[in-house]
């Protein structure tokens, strides 16, 4: 009997796949959990333009994100920090400081677990931070870190 599975199941499909299973699989348990719903013509067509929708969601937030790259590649985030003799930085400056100051001073809210910071900011001057925007869209951050 073939199937389209509506959620995930181990072993089995992912949603929106379309199976063969056996009958007894799908009418006893497959059917009566809403795992799955009989491979009809509607449903067939329903699947694929779901697939087609989520296709032109993934395609916008690409792009989306393509935008903000280009922006942020102009934009420079200033941050203030305490230093002692010689210019040295007392703690560090963080992803979580720098989306903050990002908000702050340019209006553009990005999560800081997106902040791909590999050690945190121990010195002042400038620095490139790479930022993950998207699966396939990584975009960077130009950092200035200054006496407070």
């Amino acid at each position: 009997m073939n199937v389209v599975f509506l959620k995930d199941v181990k072993g089995k499909g992912k949603k929106g796949e379309i199976k063969n299973v056996s009958e007894g699989y799908a009418r006893n348990y497959l059917l009566p959990n809403n795992l799955a719903q009989e491979a009809t013509k509607s449903a067939v067509s329903a699947v694929e333009g779901q697939k087609k929708s989520e296709e032109k969601k993934a395609v916008a937030q690409r792009e989306e994100a393509v935008q903000l790259k280009e922006k942020l590649a102009e934009l420079t985030v200033a941050i203030a920090t305490k230093t002692g003799e010689g210019g040295r930085v007392f703690g560090s400056v963080t992803s979580k400081q720098i989306a903050e100051g990002l908000k702050k001073q340019h209006k553009i809210t990005i999560d800081k677990r997106k902040i791909e910071l590999s050690d945190p900011i121990r010195s002042l001057g400038y620095t490139n931070v790479p930022v993950k925007l998207h699966n396939e869209v990584t975009g960077s951050i130009k950092v200035h870190v200054v006496e407070e």
